[in-house]
């Protein structure tokens, strides 16, 4: 870095610094090294937070309603009150732009208490508050099903679409939100009958129930009797009596037997489970016929960069063709060191190939995650973040003392987002800690959408990013290995989607965009956490001060490329499943017998006979037939890598531009558009394909 490119760098540090003073959302920490911001310095402390007998419980993120379990319902009535009040005002106001800010009000008012609700749900520690917030994720769920269905509500954003001179008046973005909102009513039936349409309702609250169930499910551990398992193996499992509980795969148990077993008893078939799913498919086809889609499928990729399951189908062989040499080659290297290891049972079996394709990166490259982990501190990675922000975006991360109540846990550190010319930008609550009853999986939440308001103010963007990383000690804060690191910054990415997205509609801000785009942004910070000039600034040991040594982020870089090949050949056989169990139904074949020819095919890897990894596979909640997005968010980010921050990952002009083409739309603008407008080209499926393929030989700077 130059010298004068830092001091322009210092002073937007600085300028963002007395930002956070101004606005009194600078607090520093006592008995804290120096050496840190505060930033830094509150995610490698102990929580110090100020006891408060006699404050006020200002509620669950400040929403005073929620200072107890029973707010829910207080809260959950207000928004149906405030719904019902907005669909008539709604049905009684001529066509022209304020129908749209009607819509969009009415989405505001049901998301808030949803989505606030529906992560509650799952990691508040307080099973009342989980059961309380579930109840209202039902309810509000029910009643937004009904409006999709709402012949009177529809005819009043119909008579704006079809009438000329008031559509001809609406700015791009008005109209692209009226549109999609009118996308919503007819993907819910509401061009069918009125005994249709109630079935369509009810599908959609059958559907919410398996989703629940499979969810559930693919969490559960399978039991077998302890006698059937060596002795020797036993205690890497939970013992209840005289059964053994099998809850994971065991993927890095380096005994051979033990992923063996852990494999062959946690994937076997459960049949109310097969059954379950069976059920959630034909539900999804049902719903996607009635509608008028040839499939579940079509359905779901109305609207994304994908457009259709042709797209995708033509985007996933394609890129396995061009994969399948590298893709073999890694499994015979993964088979060779297997042979070392263990003679006896030398061929490659699926629950190697996480395990094996480890050793080899840890042999070839010595990246034992124990040599990293001093240099990642929390604190640290929090202040690389900062620091890439500020130069990028110059938007600062300042520390802010929760109230009372606001939290759910006293490990929730609460960011405030701050630009230097706009000032605050929104709120990222930080639930980082491992916790037992929290879900052990990185997530990002939508808590409240941003919007313009009637006044003329901005609704400021609410989020939370969940992760489950150990808890700091007396003697070390918590420190992170390469791979915790990474999902961080992905995850932030996410977050900074949300929190930059400064659209008019909250319908459309931040990540609520088409599933291929929305994991772009979180994709791309991946890639500013591989490069040694984004890494120097802010790895160094969490003792000595010692910066992380240049040739061990080389090494590390390059062994991501060892086997990539075949981790992006497993990706394309999940891709591929979940297509064709929402593709044209009923189904040829069982779900069991489909994964086994679909893993013959995209895989290389063969089935195991007895198992059905489809019924752990949880994302097809959640990503139902859109399994694909990460593959084609992964060509994106690295086509917009390569172009734009390649040569400069700080570079602040290309910051700007991603900001202005990508983030601050959300989802309104279409999102080929922005990424038209982003590489200033129209990229082709195939362009997407040689983007992952070339990935597998990128040089990062190191």
């Amino acid at each position: 870095m130059l010298e004068s490119e830092f001091l322009d760098m210092l002073n937007r540090q600085l300028l963002s610094v007395f930002k956070c003073i101004q606005t009194g959302r600078f607090k520093t920490y006592r008995n804290v090294s120096t050496s840190w911001s505060p930033v830094g310095a509150a995610f490698n402390d102990q929580p110090r937070r100020k006891v408060d007998i006699f404050g006020k419980n200002v509620g669950l993120f400040g929403v005073h309603e929620l200072n107890s379990p029973v707010g829910f319902q207080v809260a959950q009535e207000n928004a149906l009150n405030e719904m019902e009040q907005l669909v008539e005002q709604a049905c009684r106001t001529p066509p022209g732009p304020q129908v749209v800010q009607i819509f969009d009000r009415l989405s505001d008012c049901l998301c808030r208490i949803a989505d606030l609700a529906d992560f509650v749900k799952v990691a508040h520690p307080d099973s009342s508050f989980r059961e309380a917030a579930e109840s209202t994720c039902m309810t509000i769920g029910t009643a937004v099903e009904k409006l999709n269905t709402n012949i009177e509500l529809c005819n009043s954003l119909k008579n704006l679409l079809n009438d000329k001179e008031a559509i001809d008046s609406l700015d791009p973005d008005t109209r692209r939100v009226a549109e999609l909102f009118m996308f919503d009513f007819e993907i819910s039936g509401i061009h069918l009958n009125k005994e249709k349409r109630k079935k369509v309702v009810n599908l959609n609250v059958q559907m919410l129930d398996l989703n629940n169930s499979f969810l559930l499910g693919t969490q559960l551990p399978n039991k077998i009797d302890r006698r059937a398992i060596p002795e020797h193996i036993q205690h890497y499992f939970s013992i209840q009596k005289e059964y053994i509980h099998v809850n994971s795969l065991h993927a890095d148990a380096p005994d051979d037997l033990v992923r063996e077993a852990a494999y062959k008893i946690f994937l076997y078939p459960n049949p109310e489970m097969l059954q379950c799913l069976d059920q959630l498919l034909a539900c999804r086809n049902q719903l996607a016929l009635l509608v008028g889609y040839e499939s579940f499928a079509h359905r779901a990729l109305k609207g994304t960069m994908a457009k259709d399951p042709e797209t995708v189908m033509y985007f996933l062989s394609r890129l396995s063709e061009k994969l399948s040499k590298r893709s073999e080659k890694d499994f015979s290297l993964m088979q060779e060191m297997k042979k070392k290891l263990n003679p006896r049972c030398s061929e490659l079996m699926p629950w190697d190939h996480p395990y094996y394709s480890g050793v080899l990166r840890a042999e070839r490259f010595n990246i034992e995650p124990g040599l990293y982990s001093p240099f990642f501190s929390l604190g640290a990675c929090m202040d690389g973040l900062n620091l890439l922000f500020t130069q990028l975006f110059g938007v600062s991360l300042c520390i802010e003392e929760p109230e009372k109540g606001e939290v759910w846990s006293e490990d929730v550190r609460k960011l405030a987002v701050v630009d230097e010319a706009d000032g605050l930008m929104g709120y990222i609550y930080c639930d980082f800690f491992y916790r037992s009853d929290k879900p052990n999986q990185d997530c990002h939440f939508t808590i409240r959408g941003g919007r313009l308001l009637e006044n003329g103010e901005y609704q400021l963007p609410v989020v939370v990013l969940m992760l489950s990383l150990p808890h700091p000690t007396a003697s070390s804060p918590t420190l992170l290995t390469p791979g915790m690191m990474e999902n961080l910054f992905h995850e932030m990415g996410h977050a900074m989607h949300s929190m930059l997205g400064r659209t008019r509609y909250q319908h459309v801000t931040g990540t609520r965009c088409p599933t291929d785009f929305a994991e772009v942004p979180s994709i791309l910070m991946e890639y500013f956490a591989s490069d040694y000039r984004v890494v120097r600034q802010f790895a160094r040991h969490h003792q000595t001060g010692q910066p992380l040594p240049q040739n061990m982020v080389s090494r590390l870089c390059e062994s991501k490329k060892l086997c990539a090949a075949a981790d992006l050949q497993l990706q394309i056989f999940y891709s591929v499943l979940d297509q064709i169990y929402h593709g044209k139904y009923p189904l040829p074949k069982s779900t069991t017998e489909i994964l086994e020819e679909t893993q013959e095919k995209f895989y290389g890897l063969p089935y195991v006979q007895n198992t059905a990894w489809q019924l752990r596979f949880s994302h097809l909640v959640g990503y139902g037939a859109k399994y694909y997005s990460y593959l084609m968010s992964r060509a994106v980010a690295s086509m917009v890598w390569k172009q734009c921050f390649m040569k400069d990952p700080l570079n602040r002009i290309m910051g700007d531009r991603y900001r202005r083409e990508m983030l601050a739309h959300g989802g309104g603008k279409v999102p080929m558009f922005m990424v038209e407008d982003m590489l200033q080209k129209k990229p082709s499926m195939d362009d997407f394909v040689d983007a992952l393929v070339a990935d597998l030989d990128l040089n990062f700077e190191t």
